[in-house]
């Protein structure tokens, strides 16, 4: 690397997927780029680890499922990334029957339908499922295009997904939407678990967080669909990194940022490696890391206040999976897709009430997702021959505030609670299938909201940074711009805190590269970013 007073056309902070798509882009335009991450690995939320002691587990280890990531990312980097479909979209056991029965929802119509009329006892119920989805799909495929387009202004967003689509889920609360069409409890709470994952907000909520989490879930590459990537997300790194290297971005591992002092033409960058402290210069400063870390490396005075996060993320592997109280389903089916566990719509806000009051959920609501039995490369092969299962599990409704005061003895009590909830819908209990590591473990782990805060330095442990944003211009002045922008020309954010953030994605890495091609966070530059960053340099 070169040394002190050296200078490049971008130096990006963080080695997270975004900092990775920023660099592959801005190296293939031609600019010179640094790209400085703490960790002694590169992908930051979305690599994957054998966490367990002698099993041959891949896991994806926080990020577990992609939908964000747009199929021109892929494209245009040449990623050697695949996604693949889940058989199943859904199964939910029923509280109100003790889970003796289930709603399963998957890709055949004749199925689902008499799921959606066993459950409920009404053929009405699955019609109106299907008026929100079609409503969804309509909106995913007006909306996700412009995820990597300048921010358009409010007027021609709504003009571009339409009047019917606006109202019901960017003027009023999600919880009147989805009441409106869903009636029954179970039905209703399926569908709100994507406005709630990860943001501490409920159905009704003024504030319309919930909405925007909704947005993102139900957007992704403009279907909606969250899909499995193949090897891991660790692949999805990997992929990213070397379509980085490959076009000339240097990515540097364990140098840690320490300031960012912004100068007349750019800005100065000091990081710490290999015991000693060094500085280099830049025309731009991508920044893969929440605002309220930009502000402390600025040395400002904290006026962006970090927003916490509200999860639990659990990681387990199986000797084999656990039967289910109803039987009419086959476990492999149920755990294909997304399990819902306590999910209803009542449970989900009476979960919020307790947690908003300083208490721990019970039941927990929570939701898990079984990788292995999509892709079986994740496993080794002793792993794979023997049955073995992977199981990710993300619990809602676990505020930070939660585990401050007592942070192992709350992450404990929070997944004894989890590992109760799931135990109510199954025929056995799930530590009986947990696998043993060689050393005698159980291959389980949890992590709370204040563990992403201390290895992803993540404040909060808010998986999207700050509160999600509209994927529109709400200033007409940012009408044109990119939705990168900080108080400072030479400094841009390209990380999920930049507007169109949020999920594995490499949107704002994108988004971010082409400010900088263009010269500024201001109006977008040519279309073809070689044009641009010969212009820049």
């Amino acid at each position: 690397m070169r040394e002190r007073g050296d200078r490049f056309d971008a130096v990006i902070v963080g080695g997270g997927h975004n900092g990775l798509t920023a660099a592959a882009y801005l190296a293939r335009a031609g600019a010179s780029c640094l790209l400085l991450e703490r960790a002694t690995e590169l992908g930051g939320a979305a690599r994957s680890e054998r966490i367990f002691p002698g099993v041959d587990a891949n896991v994806s280890r926080y990020a577990y499922l992609v939908s964000l990531l747009p199929e021109k990312i892929v494209d245009d980097l040449a990623l050697d990334v695949r996604l693949v479909r889940r058989a199943v979209s859904s199964y939910t056991p029923d509280p109100r029957t003790g889970a003796r029965t289930g709603l399963l929802v998957g890709d055949d119509e004749m199925t689902t339908r008499a799921s959606f009329a066993a459950v409920t006892g009404d053929e009405r119920a699955y019609d109106g499922w299907c008026r929100l989805y079609a409503q969804t799909r309509a909106l995913a495929q007006r909306a996700f295009p412009t995820m990597t387009e300048p921010l358009l202004p409010r007027a021609e967003f709504i003009e571009r997904i339409g009047r019917r689509a606006w109202e019901m889920f960017f003027e009023q609360p999600l919880g009147d939407t989805i009441a409106s069409l869903l009636a029954d409890d179970l039905v209703a709470g399926v569908a709100l678990t994507d406005a709630l994952i990860g943001t501490f907000a409920c159905a009704r909520d003024e504030s319309l967080a919930q909405n925007r989490c909704f947005l993102y879930h139900v957007i992704g590459r403009g279907s909606g669909d969250w899909l499995v990537p193949v090897g891991g997300m660790g692949h999805v790194t990997r992929a990213l990194a070397q379509a980085a290297r490959a076009a000339g971005a240097e990515l540097r591992t364990g140098a840690n940022v320490v300031a960012i002092d912004p100068d007349g033409d750019g800005a100065a960058v000091a990081f710490e490696c290999g015991g000693g402290r060094r500085e280099v210069g830049a025309r731009r400063v991508l920044v893969n890391a929440a605002p309220a870390v930009l502000e402390q490396l600025l040395g400002a005075d904290g006026s962006v206040a970090p927003v916490e996060g509200a999860q639990l993320k659990v990681n387990m592997v199986l000797s084999r999976l656990p039967r289910l109280r109803d039987e009419a389903v086959d476990p492999r089916a149920a755990f294909a897709g997304t399990f819902h566990v306590n999910e209803g719509a009542c449970q989900l806000q009476a979960a919020f009430e307790a947690a908003r009051d300083g208490r721990m959920p019970d039941p927990v609501p929570c939701e898990v997702y079984c990788h292995s039995l999509t892709d079986r490369s994740i496993l080794g092969d002793a792993e794979s021959r023997a049955g073995v299962q992977t199981l990710t599990l993300f619990a809602l409704h676990m505020p930070a505030r939660l585990f401050r005061a007592d942070p192992a003895g709350a992450r404990e009590q929070a997944l004894r609670g989890v590992l109760d909830s799931l135990n109510g819908v199954l025929a056995e209990p799930i530590e009986d299938c947990v696998l043993e590591a060689p050393d005698g473990s159980a291959c389980i782990e949890a992590c709370s909201p204040l563990d992403l805060e201390r290895e992803l330095a993540l404040p909060g442990g808010n998986i999207f940074h700050r509160p999600l944003q509209w994927p529109y211009a709400e200033d007409d002045a940012d009408a044109g711009t990119w939705g990168v922008k900080t108080g400072h020309p030479a400094i841009l954010l390209c990380g999920a805190g930049a507007r169109r953030g949020g999920g594995v994605s490499g949107i704002a890495g994108h988004n971010a590269a082409m400010a900088a091609l263009a010269g500024s966070a201001g109006p977008a530059g040519p279309a073809e970013p070689g044009h641009a960053a010969r212009r820049a340099r």
